[in-house]
């Protein structure tokens, strides 16, 4: 068990992560997907800028952020796992980071997903189910490529 935690580069989690969150950033921008997310949740895109207090913005973004640390540090463990059945490249980090964000945490929260628009409208649901995932998907796929090529 010991070996698996050996074989976790902690620089190259911090790395993933920041670059997983600034994807998310990306992803939800108002720009990309964050107004059709919001349409497709039955909820009104604001038209001006949300005035947070100091906390919710810190809770928000650092709850985003540790969000983000813990899924890279769990698919570290896992391309730590690997590194100890076989040598782990990018391409091999990539496919481990697909599995997991697939496998794990997109369909983890598709029956959720199904049942939480307001109106029952499981075409929205599943649009905004999509959206959300695919942010993961792309994000861990991305980690486990970093994770994979930095020893």
């Amino acid at each position: 068990m010991q070996d698996i935690f050996n074989n976790i580069n902690l620089l190259a989690v911090f790395v993933a992560s920041i670059v997983c969150f600034v994807i998310g950033a990306i992803w939800f921008g108002p720009k990309t997907f964050y107004p059709i997310w919001m349409k497709a949740q039955g909820r009104e895109v604001p038209k001006e800028r949300v005035e947070m207090k100091k906390g919710e913005t810190l809770l928000m973004f650092g709850g985003t952020y540790l969000g983000t640390l813990i899924q890279v540090l769990t698919l570290a463990i896992i391309v730590g796992a690997a590194r100890l059945l076989h040598p782990v490249t990018w391409g091999t980090g990539l496919f481990l980071g697909f599995l997991f964000s697939v496998g794990l945490g997109a369909f983890a929260s598709l029956s959720h997903r199904m049942f939480s628009h307001p109106e029952f409208k499981v075409y929205k649901s599943l649009k905004v189910w999509i959206i959300e995932v695919g942010q993961d998907v792309v994000c861990l796929s991305i980690a486990g490529a970093i994770l994979g090529a930095w020893s």
